[in-house]
Parts: C-alpha cells; sequence; structure tokens
C-alpha cells in the first residue's frame, strides 16, 4: 500500500470559497448598482455625483472595489503558480501583481473619497 504525504500551503478550499464569496458580492453590487443608477436619475455627471455622495452607496463601492482586488489576485496568482515554473519570476509575477492590484485599489479609493 502506497503511503501518500501531501504537503503544500493548502490553499485550495479557503482561496476557492474566498473567490466564489466575492464574487457574489460583485455581482451582488452590479444588481443595486443596476436598480438605483435609473431609479436615481445618475445618467448625468449632477446625478452620478450626487448618487456617489451617499454614504452607503460609496460602503459598497469601497467593498466592491475590495472584492474585485481580491478576486483578481487569487485568479492571476493561480496562474503565476500553474504556468511560471522558475521560481524568481514567479515571486517576481507576484510582486508586481500584488503592487498593481494595490495601486488600482488605492487610486480607486482616492477618486471614491475624493467626491
Amino acid at each position: 500500500m502506497v503511503n501518500r504525504v501531501v504537503v503544500g500551503a493548502h490553499y485550495g478550499l479557503k482561496d476557492w470559497l474566498a473567490q466564489r464569496i466575492s464574487a457574489g458580492v460583485m455581482a451582488a453590487y452590479t444588481l443595486l448598482m443596476a436598480v438605483l443608477v435609473p431609479v436615481c436619475g445618475a445618467t448625468s455627471y449632477e446625478g452620478w455625483h450626487a448618487l456617489m455622495a451617499n454614504q452607503f452607496v460609496r460602503f459598497v463601492t469601497f467593498v466592491f472595489i475590495l472584492s474585485l482586488c481580491y478576486h483578481a489576485w487569487v485568479g492571476i496568482r493561480d496562474i503565476w503558480m500553474d504556468y511560471v515554473n522558475p521560481t524568481a519570476i514567479r515571486l517576481a509575477l507576484h510582486v508586481l501583481t500584488l503592487l498593481a492590484l494595490v495601486g488600482c485599489a488605492g487610486w480607486a479609493i482616492q477618486i471614491l473619497w475624493r467626491l
């Protein structure tokens, strides 16, 4: 009988579940905005500005941005882990991806709170 030893970082289930939850959050946000934009008349700059000035909308948009970044991180990280074999290149790609996602999240939050 073969004794199989499983080793590794054990990312599987936790990250699979986190990616599904973040996708659910993004889907709920999309549905919420699909209802709010026409109802609030956010078809002009002034309407959009008024909609985004609401603290609840800012909060759910903030949660959407964080969910989007985490969702993207899990997906891209898995791509790098599956298809890039040299460790140094994979580490560099992980760092560049993380920096890009943090930069995009910071920029989006700055825009959101600047309103």
